[in-house]
């Protein structure tokens, strides 16, 4: 299923890679081009992609600019890029209609993960989220989604990502059709390759779209932003709780069929007593659960307060004394406002600043 912006066609990295495939073929038969070139054309889509078709050299010149013509290729616009000193690069991308979304991409030996946005903003206003105040702008397409994996492989092909996540901007099981399509785009062999069991999608409950990724067939991980065990301290922190409560959300994730990660911000006095270990160690038993625990990112949530690092270890080992396997993520990007929309915020009032305040001429 292909979702279009108003006014404008999907181009063939909207589309999974079967089809783009076979739009290529009938373009490339049309056309009475030797069948090899098919190959050629596809593997510049993802597998080598090129920004234009000017720099896939290996084709005759006549053939680019006829592809230039028939398939041009979006991008998304690089406006900002940070990098921490602890390796974390955060990237701001200006979309063709003027709205914005961030990716984050975090180091860790070989390995190379990328936190992707699903949507513009986002609807549902959890308390400690920056992109929640930025409220709900509109949904990606495709490739506006895989797009952010995209444009890093071709500014560095030794940047390729080796795990993704969807844990940036957005909620991605609200935009299911094109989330559907971009996780076949980023495991596809033919798209960028990679594993089912290194792309996670975090959900904070939505039922359809979760019963939705059980239905296929790969082995795509399952995180749930969880964050309080309590029914009514989840409704404080996260309003969709009154749409999807915690009881029917566990119900659901123990139908998925693969182990589930619960992923826990720890916000000092809202969800970081022992009571709530033991609350949610019973939760994340009942399920074989994994559970991450986050500290609060400074900054991301005015008002909110991230727990003390004694008391994180404390909650970790009252998870880990009943059973449950729990691990406290560092905090990364803290100098270069790497939590969810913070950048995005930033650079909006700098925007609205300089439309009020004109530099003189």
């Amino acid at each position: 299923m292909v979702v279009e912006l108003p006014d404008t066609p999907p181009t063939l990295l909207d589309l999974a890679p079967a089809q783009a495939r076979a739009r290529i073929a009938a373009w490339v038969r049309a056309a009475g081009l030797p069948s090899y070139r098919i190959e050629q054309i596809v593997r510049r889509l993802w597998v080598n992609p090129v920004g234009r078709w000017s720099d896939a050299s290996e084709l005759p010149l006549e053939v680019r600019v006829a592809l230039e013509a028939e398939f041009p290729l979006p991008k998304l616009t690089l406006e900002t890029r940070r990098l921490s000193a602890d390796g974390t690069a955060k990237f701001l991308w200006r979309l063709r209609d003027g709205e914005a979304i961030e990716s984050v991409a975090i180091p860790s030996g070989a390995r190379r993960t990328l936190c992707i946005s699903s949507q513009a903003g986002c609807a549902l206003g959890c308390v400690f989220c920056a992109t929640g105040r930025m409220g709900y702008r509109r949904d990606l397409t495709p490739f506006e989604i895989t797009g952010q994996v995209r444009e890093l492989v071709i500014a560095d092909p030794t940047a390729r990502p080796t795990n993704v996540v969807f844990m940036g901007m957005g909620e991605p099981l609200l935009n299911w059709p094109a989330v559907d399509v971009a996780l076949t785009i980023l495991n596809d062999a033919e798209g960028f390759g990679i594993g089912a069991r290194h792309i996670t999608v975090s959900t904070v409950g939505i039922i359809p779209g979760m019963r939705a990724l059980r239905q296929r067939r790969e082995q795509f991980r399952l995180a749930i932003s969880l964050h309080s065990p309590d029914p009514e301290r989840r409704l404080d922190l996260m309003p969709i709780e009154k749409k999807y409560q915690l009881r029917e959300v566990v119900e659901e994730a123990k139908r998925f069929g693969r182990r589930v990660t619960f992923e826990y911000v720890l916000i000092a006095g809202r969800n970081d007593g022992g009571d709530d270990a033991d609350r949610l160690a019973t939760l994340a038993r009942r399920l074989g659960a994994h559970v991450n625990l986050l500290p609060l990112h400074p900054g991301g949530a005015p008002g909110l307060v991230p727990s003390p690092a004694g008391r994180i270890r404390r909650f970790a080992n009252r998870l880990r004394a009943a059973g449950v396997e729990a691990v406290v993520r560092k905090s990364r990007g803290l100098d270069i406002e790497a939590a969810c929309g913070q950048l995005y915020v930033e650079m909006e009032a700098r925007r609205r600043r300089a439309r009020t305040f004109p530099a003189p001429a």
